[in-house]
């Protein structure tokens, strides 16, 4: 697997309003979509990613059952240059029984997997930033990965992110 950079980390919280100011006010993120008392996505300054930090809440003093969330970190996400190179990471993956989900998030396609100790992680390709607005403007944030279509508009083979130069 061709992994570009790291694009993203995503964290369980206790207090998404507290959290989200702490990274707003002294780190100049900016919130580039919230869902009140559940998530939020921020965006790094100068940063050309949709977002560079998500942050979901589990309730404020909230125990975590076996196997549940619990405040830190939940997954990273890894970029890869092409839809091919995701598809190369998909079959690796299935093959190694650690492939747990496939998500359509409109500006990225994404695998979900867990490496051996149950840690979970992501393998995610960039939209094409001009094809954002069109992506965000179709029903659900998050839906299954429809691969014929994804790879029918975008082709195996475009880079994008990293891969195309970009610096963030």
């Amino acid at each position: 697997m061709s992994v570009r950079r790291l694009n993203h980390a995503v964290l369980y919280v206790s207090g998404l309003d507290r959290e989200v100011d702490f990274y707003t006010s002294n780190l100049g993120f900016e919130v580039r979509m919230q869902i009140p008392g559940r998530a939020a996505f921020l965006r790094a300054p100068e940063s050309s990613n949709d977002h560079d930090l998500g942050l979901f809440e589990i309730g404020a003093g909230q125990v975590a059952a076996a196997g549940g969330p619990h405040v830190g970190l939940y997954h990273l996400a890894w970029e890869v240059g092409t839809l091919a190179d995701l598809v190369s990471a998909r079959e690796k993956l299935l093959e190694a029984g650690a492939l747990v989900g496939e998500s359509d998030h409109r500006v990225s396609k994404s695998l979900y997997a867990k490496d051996p100790c149950g840690i979970e992680f992501e393998v995610m390709w960039r939209v094409p930033a001009e094809d954002w607005a069109a992506e965000m403007s179709k029903d659900g944030m998050t839906v299954p990965l429809d691969w014929d279509s994804t790879i029918a508009r975008w082709g195996a083979d475009l880079p994008t992110g990293a891969a195309a130069g970009s610096a963030t």
